[in-house]
């Protein structure tokens, strides 16, 4: 399906409207997904209690949203790779254990984050 993504406002609303597609499909179609918005739902309210400044409480939420973002990669990543079939190739392999690679970094950052910003 051709986006014309049009001009001015009208393309702000259609990038707005595709955007909310993209995360109502990661919401309805990936687990990881599902998970990790939970622990950034149960995880934000104390970011907002638990850091002393504006910096601090943007740290801890910064490294919350930024799981969200490269699970959503990720799962972009996963679906293009099965799009185009599920025998095994290096390249595709390689392709998947790198966006989770990614996904592991991202929440090995919200640990290390959490912990520097709470107790040093």
């Amino acid at each position: 399906m051709e986006k014309n993504s049009g001009a001015g406002l009208t393309r702000l609303r259609n990038a707005f409207g595709w955007s909310m597609a993209g995360l109502k499909a990661a919401f309805q179609h990936e687990k990881a997904f599902q998970q990790e918005l939970g622990l950034c739902l149960i995880l934000a309210p104390l970011a907002l209690w638990l850091g002393n400044t504006g910096v601090e409480k943007a740290l801890l939420l910064g490294s919350l949203l930024l799981v969200l973002i490269v699970e959503i990669i990720n799962s972009a990543i996963e679906a293009v790779v099965d799009r185009f079939g599920n025998e095994h190739h290096i390249l595709s392999g390689r392709a998947k254990d790198m966006g989770s690679a990614a996904v592991f970094l991202a929440l090995a950052n919200v640990a290390l984050t959490w912990l520097l910003v709470l107790f040093f």
